[in-house]
């Protein structure tokens, strides 16, 4: 914990242009933590041409008053190897540079006041276990133990992670910028930035208050600034700066250096020694924003913000529920420090799209100290080797597009985002506020119908559809769920006549010119050289032969492809897709997302329903799996594409925005005697499970190739046709798969799966699952996981077969059925006349 300006500045008295260098291969924008680390990693890569400038001092905006704690366990493997690696090089930093850190692995306590908490720990320990990572649930009174302050007597237990620690922020930033600055990099204190230079789409350089300096490459780490910094560019850096509060107080008899870091999220409270007192903060269920971050003050080093004890009040009195001694201990030190939040909360990360060699790492939620040290290696070898070497979607600054910039918007959204820190983290959990944003043509006639809507890159989509009479809300459980009946009835009505989706948040493109086809053919695993009218299921991926992303593409015509993906991708898919075609092609990229609604129409009666309102002909013959053409629909013109994602008979209607609604009645109203149904996501997330199908992001992702998900049927391997990856992928299938994706089938028809769970083979710690739902046809919870072999061993499908397996849900184990094959219609015949060609699973 920092206590004031300790940072002892690197340069003396004011610049002048003459001071500063004309060119460097990267600058840095930014002196906290964050931009030290990149300056450091980037240096030990071998670029030790770099720049680091900071507007003030080093550390003095937010990184001084960060609390300093270093937590194991992320959500996501990704982030949870990120925070072990900044652990790892924060125990050696001093060693290599003689610069304190004031690091300790302290170990640390959390805390569950109710049974849905502790069910969240009992699935954190599993967690630990996927990733190796030493954790244990405690009793109460263990607790207690390991904490002599705490009061116990009102917790259902806890859970204790001695690998936890903490370090000082102040100390740590100077010996990451020691560190790079013995390995070649220039810092130059109390340079502001004022400009960012570019040209043809590149970063150039920068300007600042002292000249101009040219650049290859150019990081945004300014924190709360990043957004201002980010606009220099016309790069999009969704955040915005909250009030966030801590006490420092005295001393107090029995607190110690060795006192484990203490967090009762139920109390939205932490606390860590500091100086034979503690740390008192946390955060709070409603947030206090701070100003538009186009108003942040300049300068602003080593500054709080004022003193609200009204509003720190609601940690206080938890604070001293949680720990009596309090009630009677002084306060030596109120903190008010801002600090900056994005919508999602998951900071930012990567190259911009909007233009190339500009990178942002900022946003860093409250975590940036526990985060710095591997945030600041995985970005330095995105920069050096053009890519990330592992799953960073989630923190990819992809994920966000221009409207994520809007400030009114990030103010409301932030007072909320605060409380995600410690609420009790729910699979399904929706953020509320900055809603309705984004809504589809007939979002008005989901909610009469009773649609509960979810938030997907700002869409609103319905999850599910409540009956009249009843409540259109989520009653949050780690069972079964409230909406779960009704979501199985959507399923049922799927499975035996027909249903509605509106999946008008599928990102779509045109990918057009006369290299259209040659470049998706590099891009794509699948063949795309189609005649007009088909459409091709293909993923797309890296050069390590992982997936970025996987589509379908439709042709169009000799020089026209419709490209649909996951709702979530739209801008990172259309900007790989500008970036890896072949140098020279003549290829444009269009995002039509907002231009056409989209409804799956699926289930056995859908040939009947769309036959009443075409003149083409539907049947097998005429309009085969994968084929899609043009038609009449009503009085409207729609795109149709005969595919599926949850294993039917049916149809993907792409509507011309303007005949939405009424395409949508004309279905409602014709298939009414056919008992034709809305349904929501829920319901396609369940069916998707039955059937085995891949969602990127869970199952496909930058860690996983074709091999090891069960998609080389859709890699054009058997031709001299080449495309980007292949190379790897034909590795990874000579070397044989470490892990193997299975479907998973729990046998307690009761028990819950969500992902994220551990999966046990003949007792022991064999994989994840990445996605979880109930399915109603089985009558059980079924998912998709990764499974490995404990020794290390090749994963055969004799070995997935052979074992006995177990699911860790919340803690209790629960029997599971595995298999390499769809666990619902294997053999494809619900979709296609004759059995699939196309292995299941």
């Amino acid at each position: 914990m920092g206590t004031g300006p300790r940072a002892v500045p690197l340069t003396a008295g004011p610049l002048t242009a003459g001071d500063l260098p004309g060119r460097a291969r990267a600058v840095i924008i930014g002196g906290g933590v964050i931009g030290t680390s990149v300056a450091y990693h980037l240096t030990a890569l071998g670029w030790t041409d770099v720049l680091l400038l900071e507007q003030g001092q080093l550390s003095c905006g937010t990184t001084w008053h960060a609390a300093g704690l270093v937590g194991q366990l992320r959500a996501y493997e990704a982030g949870t190897r990120l925070v072990q690696y900044s652990a790892r090089l924060y125990e050696q930093l001093e060693q290599e540079t003689g610069q304190a850190t004031g690091f300790r692995r302290c170990g640390g306590v959390i805390v569950a006041r109710t049974a849905d908490r502790m069910t969240a720990l009992r699935r954190t320990e599993a967690t630990g276990q996927a990733y190796g990572i030493d954790c244990e649930v405690i009793s109460a009174s263990e607790a207690g133990q390991r904490y002599p302050l705490l009061r116990t007597d009102d917790l259902v237990g806890a859970l204790w992670l001695p690998g936890d620690g903490r370090a000082d922020p102040v100390d740590l930033t100077a010996a990451l910028a020691r560190g790079a600055r013995r390995r070649g990099a220039v810092i130059r204190e109390r340079v502001r930035v004022t400009g960012i230079m570019s040209r043809g789409g590149r970063v150039t350089g920068v300007r600042t208050d002292c000249g101009d300096v040219e650049a290859e490459v150019v990081v945004n780490c300014a924190g709360q600034w990043a957004k201002q910094v980010g606009a220099m560019a016309g790069v999009t850096v969704p955040l915005h700066s909250a009030e966030h509060f801590y006490v420092v107080t005295e001393q107090i008899p029995g607190v110690h250096t060795g006192l484990p870091v203490l967090r009762d999220p139920d109390g939205y409270t932490y606390f860590k020694e500091e100086t034979g007192g503690l740390v008192v903060g946390g955060f709070e269920p409603e947030a206090k924003p701070w100003v538009a971050p186009e108003e942040l003050p300049f300068p602003f080093e080593f500054q709080l913000l004022d003193e609200d004890w009204d509003h720190f009040s609601v940690l206080m009195d938890s604070a001293m529920q949680r720990l009596p001694v309090l009630a009677e201990t002084g306060i030596r030190k109120f903190y008010n420090g801002p600090e900056s939040f994005t919508p999602d909360n998951q900071f930012i990360l990567g190259e911009a799209p909007e233009l190339a060699g500009f990178f942002v790492a900022a946003g860093f939620n409250s975590v940036g100290v526990a985060s710095a040290g591997g945030a600041g290696l995985a970005l330095a070898q995105w920069i050096t080797d053009g890519q990330p070497d592992t799953d960073l979607t989630s923190v990819d600054i992809r994920r966000f597009a221009a409207f994520n910039g809007n400030s009114r918007w990030l103010r409301d959204r932030v007072s909320e985002v605060l409380a995600v820190h410690y609420a009790i983290p729910w699979p399904n959990r929706e953020l509320e506020t900055g809603r309705p944003f984004r809504r589809s043509p007939i979002y008005p006639q989901l909610a009469q119908a009773g649609a509960c809507f979810g938030s997907k890159m700002g869409w609103e989509r319905a999850n599910f559809f409540a009956p009249l009479g009843e409540s259109a809300v989520i009653e949050y459980s780690w069972g079964q769920q409230n909406w779960q009946p009704w979501s199985s009835a959507e399923q049922e009505a799927t499975r035996q006549r027909v249903a509605v989706f509106d999946q008008t948040s599928f990102s779509k493109y045109l990918v057009s010119g006369e290299d259209a086809e040659a470049a998706l053919q590099w891009l794509c695993t699948n063949d795309v050289a189609v005649p007009p009218g088909r459409t091709v299921y293909t993923g797309m991926l890296n050069d390590r032969g992982t997936y970025e992303s996987d589509i379908t593409a439709t042709r169009l015509s000799a020089t026209e492809y419709l490209l649909v993906a996951s709702s979530a991708t739209t801008e990172r898919d259309a900007d790989l897709i500008r970036r890896h075609a072949p140098a020279g092609s003549h290829v444009t990229v269009t995002d039509v997302t907002s231009a056409y609604a989209v409804y799956g129409v699926m289930g056995p009666a859908s040939r009947e329903l769309l036959g009443r309102l075409t003149r083409v002909g539907l049947d097998d013959p005429a309009f085969p799996f994968g084929s899609s053409a043009s038609i009449d629909l009503g009085y409207a013109t729609v795109w149709a594409t005969r595919i599926t994602y949850v294993g039917e008979l049916g149809w993907e209607l792409y509507v011309p925005t303007e005949f939405a609604v009424g395409v949508y009645e004309d279905l409602m109203a014709t298939g009414a005697d056919l008992g034709v149904a809305n349904a929501g996501y829920y319901a396609i997330e369940s069916l998707r499970l039955e059937k085995g199908y891949r969602a990127f992001g869970r199952e496909l992702t930058p860690d996983y190739n074709p091999a090891e998900a069960g998609l080389l049927f859709a890699c054009k391997l058997g031709g001299s046709l080449d495309f980007l990856g292949r190379e790897a992928v034909e590795k990874a299938m000579t070397d044989g798969p470490r892990r193997r994706l299975v479907s998973v089938v729990l046998a307690d028809g009761s028990a819950m799966l969500w992902g994220g769970e551990l999966l046990l083979r003949d007792g022991q710690a064999a994989g994840q699952l990445t996605s979880g739902a109930f399915g109603a046809t089985l009558g059980a919870a079924v998912g998709l996981g990764y499974l490995r072999d404990p020794a290390g061993g090749v994963v055969t499908a004799d070995f997935a077969r052979s074992g006995s397996y177990q699911v860790n849900v919340g803690g209790h184990l629960v029997d599971a059925a595995v298999s390499l094959r769809s666990p619902y219609d294997p053999a494809g015949s619900r979709v296609r006349p004759v059995p699939s060609s196309r292995p299941a699973g």
